[in-house]
């Protein structure tokens, strides 16, 4: 999430930890919602610039990818919890 300082992060990575929470059907607690909104922000950005070399800018660009990548953590780790 580049260009958004810290808060600006913190605030985006909350927001769609909680997009992702509603859309998984999953209850977790705000920290957590922080947590998954900036690792899929940054997993699903890593991903993005490999695959076509760019990716969605600006705050509404960022908290898109931020939730799906959020999306995508929560169901592999329920992938791997469920072959444990």
């Amino acid at each position: 999430m580049t260009g958004l300082g810290w808060i600006g992060t913190l605030i985006i990575g909350a927001l769609a930890g909680w997009i992702a929470e509603k859309i998984m059907k999953t209850d977790s607690g705000l920290l957590m919602n922080i947590v998954l909104g900036v690792l899929g922000a940054v997993v699903l950005n890593a991903v993005l610039f490999a695959v076509i070399g760019t990716t969605l800018g600006g705050v509404i660009g960022q908290l898109i990818v931020a939730a799906a990548g959020a999306c995508l953590l929560i169901a592999a780790v329920r992938m791997i919890s469920k072959k444990a």
